[in-house]
């Protein structure tokens, strides 16, 4: 895997990341090419909350193109009426 990756995997935007703050996304991804990325995330957890915030990727680039875009609605199954 990645970085990049690894970054749209938690949903941030690696291009705009590195424009905006080169020094931070070379150290990240200089860190994330010795370790697990496992042990990057638990390493990073409280700093990729923030830079999700920031340079959050939207709903529609995050889409998996391998699966259909819109899933049929659940049909909700009938149980047991509740006795009062």
């Amino acid at each position: 895997m990645s970085f990049a990756d690894y970054l749209a995997s938690k949903k941030i935007d690696a291009a705009r990341f590195q424009v905006a703050e080169p020094e931070v996304f070379n150290e990240w991804a200089d860190l994330f090419e010795q370790v697990h990325p496992n042990s990057f995330t638990l390493q990073k957890l409280n700093l990729i909350n923030a830079i999700r915030r920031r340079y959050w990727l939207g709903p529609e680039a995050a889409l998996d193109k391998s699966s259909p875009t819109s899933a049929p609605p659940a049909q909700p199954t009938a149980g047991k009426p509740k006795i009062k």
